[in-house]
């Protein structure tokens, strides 16, 4: 393997390259002596340093003038009308702003005239921001026909937890936006859901590490925004596509002695529809996709190694069976010129039926002690209902928007507990019915200045999660007791933020400050015997944002960024209730979380040229009060012991690392481009006490430890539009509270045919081919050490049939 890997490293590279980015230029030309506006005035865009014209345009009426497309530069202006003296101007665009009001230009009167001038275009530059990186899905073939989790496995900097959720430069405090808004799909804060989101309708992925305080002050790791594809051609456009996939073809480890095992040639069956029809002021759009499958997301075996001599195994297969029906769709009306409005929404419904066997084996005497069935019956939906308002100003890039957004989730969850062993014979049944309703209401508004722009906003955000808790106890029932039936959780948030950004010659400048009140309870059914007393709390925190640029050339920029931001539990990280998956490895929440507070610090720097680009930062990162999961013996069971693993604040710790990002186009068919990560966990020790489910005293050790990862990818495009993507995935180990993650790795392929004069695209693609990306972690604690390796479904073949309408 390691011969292979040297071989693939040497060869491939990646991440997909940034998207390109225009401007804007808009003003108003006038008579610096009367004071009237100049009607067809001319506007010339010249190269600043060949002084080349680039573009132009005249003046209407009223002397407005505006000019889209323009690509990011450095430019001269030059303003003229019969009559009056030519002005110059110098304008700067490196990404940072997109439109730029001159505002009042005055022409003084002259003799002088102005020659001929021809109006030419030029393609737009690469996106030189050193803040959002874009990566398009267009050209992602070994990941296509899965999810945007399995596209994102290739962008830079991205991983993924043993319980699916991002991590970014080695934090899973991300958050999760959908076409810039949250959701009840990919959570509030708690991010979810990217397993079931479908790629083929997303357009792409932006990933902002330093978001400026117009975003909400959660996700101390960062932003990623799904963008979902939207046409906006006149008449009907999009298309329709076919995927089927087998996934788990191999087993990386044999299953323990039960009659189920695990899953595997696991089949999927996934249709999906992209639409979009425009006429007149009208534009209507749609996109659905519904998978029917079976699949192995989690696949658990667990070795726990006690002090006193015991060594138990454990394997928690969740085999489950599949359907989902996902709809997405609104109209954007055009009311005028100046006003619009978008209606949208999102039904996402899913039933699985999970079934496990699962075997506690004694690895000395090669006997099974204690075996447990299981099955859950889960439906979840998520609804979204938005309503989105924008006003234009006669200025471009002048806005007044206004959005209202209602999401609501349900989790229903019924799980049925057969334990057949020596211990007990008997079977237990438990229910949980969670709603959660959010509403938020914001307005955004923007107005572009001479060299940047103003932007302010205010919000409020009402979040409301009741969960009612039903248990049906068995014969010497194994299901906690005095936990009560009920809990009731509730978030108020009111924020509001002013962003200003500044745009030179040789330097740019974002500032912004945001300001977050917020509300919060957490009511539990008064027989609960575990926590003593409701919780509720409130906090007025302030949120900077920095941002300076220094500009050593056209393609060469260092920027220095600061940022303080706030992740805050979620209902699913306070949750009382455990998850009986497997009853002796029990995942428990905890109601006094409280959020974590992180001061950021980043140094970063971009050089480009018309191939490729070399990207690097380093970054430095203050966390106070992190929360995570830790393990600790439950001994008051007489029979057996269970280890519980609960939600924690525990101390302080630092993030500390260095991004590396290169790109390059060997040519129009050959593309190479890779990305590295290293970085530094430092967690400070701590002792705190658990009260779940019983008062007790954990620990964590003091420890730092360095990681990295790698990404590389190669495309290849050949004859009769036949194209292959070959990408490498390298992640090393890494410390966590309590001890280690071990290394892993993947290595996907894609191949990509466009036929029927590319209106159609069959594609080939394979996902951790070798099998090698499931999660192994080595935890330590008192009385006890435990392996913990969970390889669920990674390795995925499938077949792609895309047809553009």
């Amino acid at each position: 393997m390691r011969s292979l890997y040297a071989l693939l490293f040497s060869f491939i590279f990646s991440c997909p390259l940034f998207s390109q980015e225009t401007i804007t230029i808009s003003g108003q030309i006038l008579d610096a002596e009367s004071k009237e506006p100049l009607a067809f005035a001319n506007v010339a865009v010249h190269e600043l340093d060949t002084n080349a014209l680039v573009t132009g345009t005249i003046s209407d009426e009223q002397g407005r003038f505006t000019i889209d497309g323009v690509a990011l530069g450095e430019y001269a202006l030059y303003f003229s009308f019969i009559g009056f003296a030519t002005l110059e101007r110098t304008l700067v665009a490196g990404g940072l702003n997109n439109v730029f009001d001159l505002g009042k230009v005055e022409l003084l009167p002259s003799a002088q005239s102005l020659g001929e001038v021809e109006v030419v275009g030029q393609q737009a530059t690469t996106n030189s921001d050193l803040n959002t990186k874009t990566f398009s899905l267009e050209d992602n073939i070994a990941q296509s026909g899965g999810s945007v989790m399995d596209a994102m496995k290739t962008l830079p900097g991205v991983t993924f937890d043993q319980e699916g959720k991002v991590v970014l430069r080695g934090s899973d405090k991300v958050v999760v936006l959908i076409d810039g808004k949250q959701s009840s799909l990919t959570g509030f804060g708690n991010q979810k859901g990217l397993a079931n989101i479908p790629a083929s309708n997303i357009e792409k992925i932006e990933i902002i590490n330093n978001p400026s305080a117009k975003y909400d002050a959660n996700g101390f790791a960062g932003i990623v925004n799904i963008i979902y594809k939207k046409e906006r051609q006149a008449g009907l456009n999009g298309d329709v596509g076919l995927s089927f996939g087998l996934g788990a073809l191999g087993k990386r480890r044999a299953d323990t002695p039960t009659d189920l095992g695990s899953y595997s040639v696991n089949p999927k069956l996934i249709p999906s529809l992209n639409l979009n029809y425009k006429k007149g002021k009208l534009n209507y759009f749609l996109q659905s996709e519904f998978i029917l499958q079976e699949a192995l997301p989690n696949n658990e075996f667990t070795t726990r190694n006690y002090d006193d001599g015991r060594n138990i195994l454990s394997q928690v297969p969740e085999n489950r069976r599949q359907f989902r029906s996902i709809i997405n769709g609104g109209i954007d009306y055009d009311l005028d010129d100046h006003n619009s409005f978008t209606f949208s929404g999102l039904y996402d419904r899913e039933k699985h039926i999970d079934t496990a066997q699962v075997a506690f084996m004694d690895m000395d005497a090669n006997q099974r002690n204690r075996f447990y069935s299981w099955q859950e019956e889960e439906v979840t939906r998520f609804i979204n209902a938005t309503v989105n308002y924008r006003h234009s100003f006669a200025q471009p890039g002048h806005t007044l928007s206004a959005s209202a957004q209602y999401t609501q989730g349900l989790e229903d969850e019924t799980y049925s507990l057969n334990d057949s062993s020596a211990v007990r014979i008997g079977t237990d049944k438990t229910n949980i019915r969670a709603i959660e309703n959010t509403t938020s209401i914001s307005t955004d508004y923007v107005r572009p200045l001479r060299s940047g722009r103003m932007e302010l906003g205010a919000k409020l955000r009402i979040r409301r999660l009741p969960v009612d808790y039903t248990i049906t106890p068995g014969n010497q029932s194994i299901i906690y007791p005095g936990l009560g039936s009920f809990s009731d959780w509730g978030e108020n948030l009111y924020a509001g933020y002013a962003n200003y950004v500044l745009e030179k010659e040789t330097f740019d400048i974002e500032a912004g400050l945001r300001a977050e009140q917020t509300n919060v309870f957490y009511d539990l059914d008064p027989v609960n015997s575990y926590y003593p007393n409701n919780d509720k709390y409130d906090y007025f925190e302030l949120f900077p944002s920095a941002r300076f640029t220094y500009k050593l050339g056209g393609h060469n920029k260092l920027s220095v960024f600061y940022n303080r931001r706030i992740d805050r539990p979620g209902e699913p990280e306070l949750r009382i209730f455990p998850k009986y998956d497997d009853p002796e490895l029990l995942k428990v929440g905890n109601p006094y979380l409280r959020p974590q507070f992180t001061n950021a610090l980043e140094l970063a720097h971009k050089y480009s040229w018309s191939t490729g680009f070399i990207f690097t930062a380093v970054y430095h990162r203050m966390i106070k009060d992190q929360y995570m999961r830790v393990y600790s013996i439950d001994a008051s069971n007489p029979d057996y012991d269970i280890v519980n693993r609960i939600y924690q604040n525990t101390g302080r710790a630092t993030n500390t690392g260095v991004e590396l990002l290169l790109a390059q186009d060997i040519s129009d068919k050959v593309k190479v481009s890779g990305t590295f990560n290293w970085y530094s966990n430092a967690i400070d020790a701590y002792q705190g006490t658990l009260l779940f489910p019983y008062e007790r005293t954990f620990t964590v050790e003091e420890s730092t430890a360095d990681a990295w990862n790698a990404k590389l990818n190669a495309e290849l495009q050949l004859e009769h539009d036949l194209a292959i993507q070959l990408t490498g995935i390298y992640y090393s180990d890494k410390n966590i509270p309590q001890g280690k993650e071990l290394s892993r790795s993947s290595v996907d392929l894609g191949l990509k045919k466009s036929f029927w004069d590319k209106k159609a695209e069959l594609t080939f693609s394979a996902t951790d081919i070798f099998n090698r990306l499931g999660i192994r972690q080595e935890v330590t604690d008192q009385g006890f050490t435990a392996m913990y390796q969970n390889y669920f479904e990674t390795q995925i073949f499938r077949l792609g049939l895309r047809y553009k309408i």
